[in-house]
């Protein structure tokens, strides 16, 4: 049972753990008595950032997979993902244009120096993504806003007239910027409000291996600055924010110095997105907090996770707490970098990875694809990777994997709205993040991947609670004051 060392006046606690074990969101009542408590000292009064949300991406591969899945299976993980039961995934992504987890190549305006975009038509979106959005939306009771974001423009625009790779010309930046506001005011009439843009997914490129466009910092600062900003506020759109960067944490503060070098360039930029692809350990702390104080109003988001270069495993809950999975670095990381890239847990590069941000000032955090088959695909370039929600269409079955579940334990009990709080644990190898939530509650988050059970005694103003947390398992504390 719960131990309890003064019993006036002691808040509520609800319990949810996902463990190694078998556990997945389940909520605990009974728990170990054990010496050497570890404190957890929460503190309302320490207040950091407001929180964005949580959730996943809407791709084309994961929409061709729901539409090939029967109506039942493909309502049973939109309410997973969507419903207030579920995961309730507040903040998502989606690409404009294609990306590679699309199952071929394509843009919205495919007629070249067609500078006024008078061709533009997202009728690949509307006999794909858009009616899963739909059915998302839906479900949804509270909403969840969307980042959008182009992997490149149309080749027509580019220097070398290719999808991959490649500079914008200079000749077509008003028609690129013209291209975003079609793209928000196609999508508001279909009913599906954009929250946001990065300018460019990945802007260093990807290897030239799937859609592309390059930009340095100093170009998309320009760009922003002098086209896209200008055009959205001239358009009636000043309300979409626009985040810079969209690639890896560890280019943060080249990228920062420039966008928010003064007052005219930072004006239009509404924070900046990154990925967590350079290390498969280091969540980069130093960056997100140099990021941060660079320009503290501004947001902070994660656009882009996910378990890379794998084949996702089908019914095989322990291989995602076993240290078997590699990354792209495994077999391609320079000679220099490669120790960013040993073999990792999916679970611990998840939980270690959102806790950390959280701990450093990131707002926000979206994984990639919400649903892939056994293949992890479909990807027109078949660059294979891991969602938390694995299909095979062709016999109808769905496999939820325990990323499902530790994207839930942030998801569902950390709120929009809700703020980052104190929050010290005293523990070398545990970690742990609260936020307060507008209704009051405190979500605090626990992450153990040590191989023992370990006790807990969580500090929160006068009061004093002890619980315990299985080896290898995540707990979502909901505190009641």
């Amino acid at each position: 049972m719960m131990q309890n060392s003064s019993a006036q006046n002691q808040p509520n606690l609800t319990v949810y753990e996902t463990s190694a074990q078998g556990n997945a969101l389940t909520k605990i009542n009974q728990f170990q008595s054990l010496p050497n408590l570890v404190a957890i000292q929460l503190d309302a009064k320490q207040r950091f950032q407001t929180i964005t949300g949580f959730g996943g991406s809407f791709t084309a591969s994961t929409a061709y997979l729901l539409n090939r899945l029967s109506a039942k299976n493909r309502e049973k993980i939109l309410q997973a993902y969507f419903g207030e039961s579920g995961a309730n995934y507040s903040l998502t992504r989606t690409h404009i244009n294609s990306c590679d987890f699309s199952t071929h190549q394509y843009a919205y305006a495919m007629v070249k120096d067609d500078r006024e975009l008078s061709h533009f038509s997202i009728a690949e979106d509307q006999a794909t993504l858009i009616p899963i959005i739909h059915q998302a939306q839906a479900i949804s009771k509270d909403g969840f806003k969307i980042i959008a974001s182009p992997w490149t423009a149309p080749p027509w625009m580019k220097d070398n007239q290719s999808w991959v790779g490649g500079k914008l010309l200079p000749e077509y930046r008003d028609t690129w910027a013209l291209y975003y506001c079609k793209y928000i005011d196609a999508y508001h009439k279909e009913g599906i409000p954009i929250w946001g843009l990065t300018v460019i997914n990945e802007p260093h490129g990807n290897g030239n291996n799937w859609e592309s466009m390059l930009f340095t910092p100093k170009e998309m600062t320009e760009f922003v600055q002098q086209y896209l900003g200008p055009k959205l506020v001239s358009d009636g759109k000043s309300q979409v924010k626009i985040l810079g960067y969209d690639q890896n944490r560890a280019g943060l503060k080249e990228w920062v110095d420039t966008m928010y070098q003064n007052a005219a360039t930072s004006k239009y930029f509404s924070g900046t997105a990154i990925h967590w692809y350079e290390s498969t350990y280091d969540y980069f702390p130093e960056a997100l907090d140099y990021a941060h104080h660079k320009s503290p109003q501004k947001h902070l988001i994660q656009t882009e996770a996910c378990v890379d270069s794998e084949i996702p495993h089908w019914q095989d809950d322990a291989w995602y707490w076993k240290k078997e999975a590699t990354d792209w670095g495994w077999d391609w990381a320079s000679a220099e970098d490669k120790h960013l890239h040993p073999k990792y847990a999916p679970v611990n590069r998840y939980a270690t990875d959102i806790i950390g941000c959280l701990n450093h000032w990131v707002d926000g955090w979206i994984d990639w694809n919400m649903v892939l088959d056994q293949q992890g695909g479909p990807n027109w370039f078949k660059n294979w990777c891991v969602a938390p929600v694995i299909v095979n269409p062709e016999t109808d079955e769905v496999y939820f994997t325990p990323l499902y579940y530790v994207m839930s334990h942030f998801s569902k009990f950390i709120r929009p709205g809700a703020v980052k709080i104190g929050c010290k644990i005293e523990h070398s190898q545990l970690m742990s993040t609260a936020a307060q939530n507008p209704d009051g509650t405190i979500a605090l988050v626990i992450f153990n991947p040590t191989e023992e059970i370990q006790a807990l005694q969580i500090q929160y103003q006068n009061s004093k609670q002890n619980i315990s947390i299985a080896a290898k398992a995540l707990q979502t504390v909901v505190i009641q004051p």
